[in-house]
């Protein structure tokens, strides 16, 4: 778990998604010799700071998204959330502004319910604070901030170290509006004919989604995936004896709405580990769904 606990501790939130590019490209560069098959590196201006590797001839793109959600400081002492972060008294976040390093504790207007901050000083407006990481791993289970979709990323470069054909796209802003998968599908299904997907990201724990029973196949979310496309990848999880559950959500979305609405014949499918805490500091997903995730992932772009 020490890539996933590197993932976590940099922060990413959507918008600023640099350092985080830079780091898994530096992986990427570092990593690749190992690798099975050598991928086609694309990152430049054209897509911003996402990143797409391109092996062999690709049938299918995994879609993970870099950013995660967080806060900017607005005036006075007033925070604004980026994406949809729990909020409650006494969060530790941290940051980083023209004064240097932040370290300071969420507060909640109990009456407005208005965010802020209690810190030493006031933090430069636009800064963005994130949730201090404190990773937590035991011998069943990681617990951290950002695993959301920091396991979505892990889970990608690790299947680099297998994949023969396919696209790997790094996405961003996907926490708070989206905006980069657009740009990426056009080119890809422009360049390379790609026009199915996986979503690699992170699902709830709920009443019929439970940890450690495997990873979530998502048969709908606030969005309907085409049903042929959902049976095909269902076929295959079955035959291959992974460890899966089935999730039907009426709300939530991930990459796959920027697909969805893509001018161009897209087919998408949400496959992910469940966690509980979302969108916390105390994000928890069981080791046995990440290890299904992975091990699914590796079948489906062999087989679709």
């Amino acid at each position: 778990m020490h890539l996933l606990h590197s993932l976590c501790r940099l922060p990413a939130p959507a918008g600023n998604e640099a350092a985080l590019t830079k780091f898994v490209l530096d992986y990427v560069r570092q990593q690749q010799a190992t690798w099975l098959h050598q991928p086609q590196i694309i990152a430049d201006e054209r897509f911003q700071d996402c990143i797409l590797l391109v092996f062999g001839k690709p049938r299918t793109a995994v879609f993970a998204h870099l950013d995660s959600i967080g806060f900017t400081v607005r005036y006075g002492r007033q925070l604004v959330r980026i994406g949809g972060p729990q909020a409650e008294a006494g969060y530790r976040l941290v940051g980083k502004d023209s004064q240097g390093e932040v370290d300071c504790t969420l507060t909640v207007d109990e009456e407005t319910g208005e965010l802020g901050y209690a810190f030493h000083r006031d933090i430069d407006r636009g800064t963005e604070l994130t949730f201090y990481c404190d990773f937590r791993e035991t011998p069943t289970t990681v617990q951290s901030c950002y695993l959301d979709n920091r396991l979505g990323v892990w889970n990608a470069l690790r299947l680099c170290e297998t994949l023969e054909h396919g696209i790997i796209a790094f996405s961003c802003w996907e926490e708070h509006g989206g905006g980069s998968v657009s740009y990426l599908a056009k080119y890809i299904f422009e360049t390379y004919g790609v026009r199915q997907a996986l979503i690699s990201d992170i699902t709830w724990v709920t009443e019929g989604v439970h940890a450690g029973q495997g990873c979530a196949i998502s048969l709908r979310d606030s969005l309907i995936p085409r049903r042929a496309y959902v049976d095909r990848i269902r076929a295959i999880a079955i035959d291959s004896g992974i460890p899966h559950q089935l999730e039907v959500e009426g709300s939530g979305g991930s990459d796959a709405k920027e697909l969805q609405h893509a001018a161009a014949p897209w087919d998408w499918c949400f496959v992910g580990a469940p966690e509980d805490h979302v969108h916390s500091p105390d994000e928890l997903v069981d080791k046995r769904d990440i290890t299904s995730t992975l091990a699914l992932y590796q079948v489906l772009m062999r087989y679709l």
